[in-house]
């Protein structure tokens, strides 16, 4: 018999009003009401072995093993989550809480690896004794019991009291009174040692960090060093009480504190969309069938941006009351442990306790409350002037409007604005945006955009727009002319901030066509016919520059037209004639086979 068998007896097999679920009762027909704190959640019975999952929530050991598996890495035992009594322990295992939904991993050990709630075996026995006018004696099975063994955790009768005080080892039990405890409404029994059984865990292991007994220290520890639990209690509860008190319980605060917020948001939201919808009506009531039409059509957005508000702020609240439950189960179990359970029952699931305070500190959702509501409904607006284009053929008027144009706050993106290349295609994007600096999300806006030379008045280039539906514009063009240009940006015939700019559009770039050598000797294998844009040149009929002679450059160069500059552009003819007096080596009267042949090298 386990444990918990102990505690309950017979009266969990044979009552079933003790088996009921954890609902409230009418206490005129005598019915009582089921403590919560002593019931599963998954089977709704009293506890039976109740073992504390990592999220802090308790059900049954044979609840826990009842479990579909989430995730496990090698396999499963007969389709279950973790293997039943007698089967070796394999991989680990996940399962989902029944509760929270969170995923708890269960130990190579099994089920009996978790840690057992003892604050919840408190609450079946408590409960047992508020819903039972008589609890047998748990030694004779005949009597009913009036006083129970805190040591042994059994209910004994008048006859088995005197009995249990008669034997040697039992007579130093503490014993109380039933009815004592029914008065007190709190239970506190003492831990006792699962090797050793009637030996009460006193002691704590530093080494071994476990709450341990008389005989385990003797044995199994007796090289370690044992403290008696009430000298490192005030050590091992600080911590969880200050993550408690010091983080948590804040943090609580401020979950609530969002989640009103959020609720507070949501009917804002709703008022806002049903006064919008009121406008509508009022505003579509005097048109024709045409315009009843127009009207339908603004209802349905109505109705889908609010329900796309609504589904944002459901979300985000439903996130908060997630956050909320985790943190308010964690702090609620930590105090409860610290209120009601004694030195060994608080040292038994620290481990389990520090381990979920730490997860809920950590990767818990806390956004802070001035953030929590993003969205009021405030920036929903009906603007009945605004052109709706045509319905059926009719020209209407009124839109839904959620943001609102604010020139000064538009921008321009991209160096097509700034800088350009005749002949080359340039863009850049125009974003409009409303008063918040946010992109407006939408199109549909008048962009006008003219680009004129600044000194040829009659040179003008044209701009393609393209609405890109998101607010944002892309402007493209394709300069002829070098210069500056003067570009005026207006929407709706209004300059944007920094309206008109200037654009400086560079010449063409000018590829060289003759090859970079050292002189039209060498790169030509000393022909006589192959020329050069230098001004060097060479006696004996050679019409190109050679290393040494007249006019050479005395450094590698370009065939066409003479620059020494490997990364440049070539010179125009005009340059090359102006350096070069009357050079004829580009277009001149000279064999252009030779040219081309220098070209080619």
């Amino acid at each position: 018999m386990s444990h918990c068998d102990q505690i309950l007896g017979k009266d969990v097999d044979s009552s079933p009003t003790a088996t009921t679920n954890s609902s409230s009762k009418n206490g005129d027909n005598g019915d009582v009401v089921i403590n919560a704190r002593a019931v599963c959640r998954v089977c709704k019975c009293l506890y039976r072995e109740p073992k504390i999952m990592q999220c802090l929530h308790t059900f049954c050991a044979d609840c826990v093993r009842q479990l579909e598996p989430f995730s496990v890495s090698s396999g499963v035992h007969n389709g279950k989550a973790v293997p039943l009594e007698g089967e070796p322990p394999s991989s680990a295992v996940t399962v989902l809480c029944p509760e929270c939904d969170s995923e708890v991993d269960i130990p190579l050990s099994g089920v009996d690896g978790l840690t057992t709630d003892h604050l919840a075996l408190d609450e079946v026995f408590l409960e047992t004794l508020m819903s039972k006018n008589s609890v047998v004696c748990d030694l004779c099975n005949d009597g009913d019991a009036e006083k129970r063994c805190e040591v042994c955790s059994v209910n004994l009768c008048e006859f088995c009291i005197q009995a249990h005080r008669r034997q040697k080892r039992t007579s130093s039990h503490t014993v109380q009174c039933l009815e004592d405890l029914k008065t007190q409404g709190c239970l506190s029994r003492p831990v006792l040692c699962s090797l050793h059984p009637g030996q009460e865990l006193r002691l704590f292991c530093e080494p071994c960090d476990l709450p341990v007994c008389l005989e385990c220290a003797a044995t199994f520890h007796r090289d370690h060093r044992c403290l008696p639990t009430r000298d490192v209690i005030d050590r091992h509860g600080g911590r969880i009480r200050d993550l408690v008190t010091g983080r948590l319980r804040p943090r609580l605060d401020q979950l609530e504190e969002s989640l009103r917020k959020v609720d507070l948001s949501q009917e804002a939201l709703q008022t806002r969309v049903d006064a919008a919808v009121d406008e509508v009506r009022s505003f579509a009531r005097g048109y024709a069938s045409a315009v009843e039409s127009h009207c339908l059509l603004l209802l349905r957005r109505l109705e889908e941006l609010g329900l796309q508000r609504r589904s944002h702020l459901h979300l985000q609240r439903a996130q908060l009351q997630q956050a909320l439950s985790d943190t308010r189960g964690g702090v609620e179990f930590a105090e409860r442990l610290l209120t009601c359970g004694s030195d060994a029952e608080i040292l038994s699931a620290k481990d389990v306790t520090l381990r979920r305070l730490a997860v809920l500190m950590e990767t818990g959702y806390n956004p802070p409350p001035e953030t929590a509501c993003p969205d009021d409904g405030s920036s929903i607006c009906f603007l009945p002037r605004e052109s709706a284009g045509e319905v059926a053929g009719y020209p209407m008027v009124g839109v839904i409007h959620t943001k609102t144009l604010e020139l000064s706050r538009c921008t321009i993106e991209g160096e097509g604005l700034q800088r350009g290349r005749e002949g080359q295609r340039g863009e850049f994007t125009l974003v409009c945006r409303d008063s918040a600096g946010e992109q407006m999300g939408r199109g549909g806006e008048a962009v006008l955009v003219s680009m004129v030379h600044k000194e040829k008045k009659d040179c003008r280039v044209e701009a393609a727009v393209v609405d890109n539906s998101d607010g944002s514009y892309t402007v493209s063009y394709t300069p002829m002319e070098p210069g500056a240009y003067s570009v005026w940006v207006c929407v709706k015939a209004l300059h944007v901030k920094g309206s008109p700019f200037v654009l400086n559009v560079r010449r063409q770039v000018r590829w060289h066509r003759g090859t970079f050598h050292c002189c039209s000797f060498c790169s030509s294998g000393g022909s006589k016919e192959a020329r050069c844009g230098c001004m060097g040149s060479m006696p004996g009929g050679f019409q190109g520059c050679g290393h040494g002679h007249k006019g050479h450059p005395g450094k590698p160069h370009w065939s066409c037209c003479g620059s020494t500059v490997e990364a440049s552009e070539c010179l125009p003819q005009s340059v090359i004639t102006a350096v070069g007096g009357t050079i004829t080596a580009v277009g001149g009267t000279g064999s252009p086979r030779g040219h081309l042949r220098t070209v080619e090298l």
